[in-house]
């Protein structure tokens, strides 16, 4: 696909970008890998096959509309492709607050498969795992389901604000802010286990006071009566200009019966990552600090992770380490613990 080019409402782009911004469908298929030390070739060869494996895959059921997006971590990047680095990948930042805790886990790869049907999405993860079989090993899998009218778990329907067309195409992709990776993205995921029982016994309206939203119609609550804890609040940010920013989330919910698990897969995409932390900030340490959302209350974080995702282009010709493409490479960012700041300058949270 070297070369190959997508058209977005009536633009012709290229680099082509990975296939993050097709619809939400009704299965998914969540993979999140770490790589064995010496399997970096095999791992880079597998990556160059992605988008041959999806056709292969996808021909059986023509109208599956199979997608595959692979996010590469910051540990494993310059093992992988050398210099230089995309500008703003770094693992993802814990965050601490006084009651809740968003936790940061191991993850070199992320595969995240959709179709319209679940057959499709285990077959090409099979294919996948197969080709890395001694090379990668899983460390989180979630299976997702379409839900009713996109709506998670707690019954509320989840994505009504994400941009659509032309507006989402400049959310998530990156353009000339960093054009050796132009046409690429961010996303950072979570997955998020609910307390079910603790959240039914909750009225509707108090429902509705935690999430900011009405429950049956999907309506915000005017400003005056959303309590500024609740999770629409804390997740708008606005800008030095008074922009809202925006970002594309495409979670699915999940779960075991058995196991009585039951959650969400939170996976947003943007062209930068601070956004998504930003509100990641305003949830966890609060906004003011100590003032978190109050989901978090009923839905606990047991992973975190941030990938970036190459454009088609690099994907299917990934470059290999020995070739160093800067004369300078900026230096690997390193783990820490965020405050509420989190080093994110003019975007701040909007008060309910």
């Amino acid at each position: 696909m070297s070369g190959s080019r997508r058209v977005y409402d009536h633009l012709v782009l290229s680099p082509e970008p990975q296939p993050i911004l097709t619809p939400l469908t009704e299965a998914a298929v969540f993979l999140v890998l770490t790589v064995e030390e010496g399997s970096d070739g095999e791992v880079r060869d597998l990556i160059a096959d992605v988008s041959a494996l999806t056709r292969s895959v996808g021909f059986r059921v023509p109208g599956g509309e199979l997608t595959c997006v692979v996010g590469v971590g910051s540990a494993i990047w310059d093992r992988l492709f050398g210099s230089p680095r995309p500008a703003h990948l770094h693992e993802f930042r814990p965050l601490k607050g006084a009651e809740h805790t968003a936790v940061a886990t191991p993850g070199d790869l992320l595969f995240h498969i959709r179709a319209h049907q679940l057959d499709l999405c285990f077959e090409l993860g099979f294919q996948l795992m197969d080709r890395l079989q001694g090379h990668a090993r899983v460390v989180d899998e979630v299976h997702g389901f379409k839900f009713f009218e996109e709506r998670d778990l707690l019954g509320f329907v989840d994505g009504t604000e994400n941009p659509n067309g032309r507006a989402a195409f400049d959310v998530v992709v990156i353009s000339d802010e960093d054009p050796e990776f132009a046409g690429g993205s961010y996303v950072v995921v979570q997955k998020y286990l609910h307390d079910l029982q603790a959240w039914d016994a909750l009225t509707v309206e108090e429902q509705e006071q935690a999430i900011g939203r009405t429950k049956l119609a999907d309506i915000e609550l005017a400003d005056d009566v959303k309590p500024s804890n609740s999770h629409v609040a804390l997740n708008t940010i606005i800008d030095e200009n008074g922009v809202q920013q925006q970002i594309v989330r495409r979670n699915m919910p999940f779960g075991r019966l058995g196991a009585g698990e039951f959650g969400t897969y939170y996976i947003a995409y943007a062209s930068r990552p601070d956004v998504i932390e930003a509100m990641l900030t305003n949830m966890f340490i609060g906004n003011p600090p100590g003032n978190h959302d109050r989901i978090l209350d009923f839905s606990t974080a047991v992973t975190g992770n941030v990938f970036f995702v190459p454009n088609s282009d690099f994907l299917d010709d990934p470059p290999s380490p020995d070739l160093d493409r800067s004369k300078e490479s900026p230096p690997v960012s390193e783990p820490e613990e965020a405050d509420a700041s989190l080093g994110i300058g003019s975007l701040k949270g909007a008060q309910a």
